[in-house]
């Protein structure tokens, strides 16, 4: 089966089409927009399709083996979470999702072509990423940093939404009320939501987020899983990496699990999050339970009664 056959199998027909181009601005802007390739838009991603995935995946960072033979798939139509203790390879394995690390051995494919062959362009019209932490140099408003996710769609028709597209990725992370103030006045929190906002008016089929949650409080923690929800329920492929197990139980469709850099389960969360895995993957002892209202499982981890370890002494927490 040659390459347009499989991408023609896992996307359906006319998964990517010719748009024609705006008109072009006069003068020597205009003279250096004409010198680009034609842009192609790609369609929307069947249900259950594969936007991306790795195939037997190795990563070397800094002359150590941080991820070895990994296979993921992320699918669209579902929330996939990458759940693992500290320095289990998550992060690198939601770069190799996104193109964005050279591998040692295996491939990733996105949109069905290996990541390599896609220029960052056309790479930025199918995922969106939402890295850990942003910084910026200048003091863009809230609205501009935003409006920075439109930035793949310049020349294509679906600029023309760009402002209904933006205010609405604002009104759902709920940051309309401080869009004229500098980013960089923002606290961490606020800072993350902006930029998951940023992401979200990119409006790929595949949305990738590198703990959305970490800076975010109880509230914004539950904005951010539901509109993972209403992404996959929508039809795109969500990609997320939290450290709160709860959430990766009540929210997403699979769970992986990593641990020294090798995928040690793949599954319904029900199916994964089990006390005798978690427990040997985070070298702490944890019991699985059922959420009263639902089911989803709840992990919690074993703690001696009153907090103490053993003759007293206070149980040591590695922040």
């Amino acid at each position: 089966m040659t390459e347009q056959q499989e991408v023609t199998r896992q996307l359906g027909a006319d998964e990517q089409r010719d748009v024609p181009e705006r008109p072009e601005p006069p003068g020597l802007l205009g003279r250096l927009l004409a010198r680009r390739a034609p842009r192609r838009v790609p369609a929307p991603l069947a249900r259950g399709a594969v936007a991306a995935e790795t195939r037997d995946v190795a990563v070397r960072l800094g002359g150590r083996l941080v991820l070895d033979g990994v296979d993921l798939a992320a699918r669209a139509g579902e929330v996939l979470a990458l759940v693992g203790p500290n320095g289990a390879g998550k992060s690198t394995l939601f770069a190799a999702l996104a193109g964005d690390v050279a591998v040692e051995r295996g491939g990733v494919r996105v949109y069905g072509r290996p990541a390599e062959r896609w220029g960052a362009a056309e790479l930025a019209l199918r995922r969106a990423v939402l890295p850990q932490s942003s910084s910026l140099a200048f003091p863009f408003a809230v609205a501009e940093v935003v409006a920075m996710g439109r930035a793949p769609w310049a020349g294509t028709p679906a600029a023309e939404e760009d402002g209904r597209v933006v205010a609405e990725a604002m009104a759902a992370t709920e940051v309309e009320r401080f869009a004229d103030r500098p980013f960089s006045a923002l606290s961490g929190g606020e800072r993350a939501r902006v930029s998951l906002a940023r992401a979200l008016a990119q409006q790929t089929g595949l949305l990738l987020l590198d703990e959305p949650t970490a800076a975010l409080d109880l509230r914004h923690q539950e904005l951010v899983l539901r509109i993972c929800r209403r992404r996959a329920a929508a039809g795109d492929a969500v990609v997320v990496v939290l450290h709160d197990l709860g959430l990766a139980a009540a929210y997403a469709d699979r769970v992986a699990v990593l641990s020294g850099g090798r995928l040690v389960a793949d599954g319904p969360p029900a199916s994964v999050l089990r006390a005798e895995l978690l427990s040997e993957v985070y070298r702490q002892p944890v019991e699985v339970l059922p959420h009263p209202h639902g089911g989803a499982p709840l992990v919690v981890p074993v703690r001696p009664a009153g907090g103490t370890g053993p003759r007293g002494t206070e149980i040591a927490v590695d922040r």
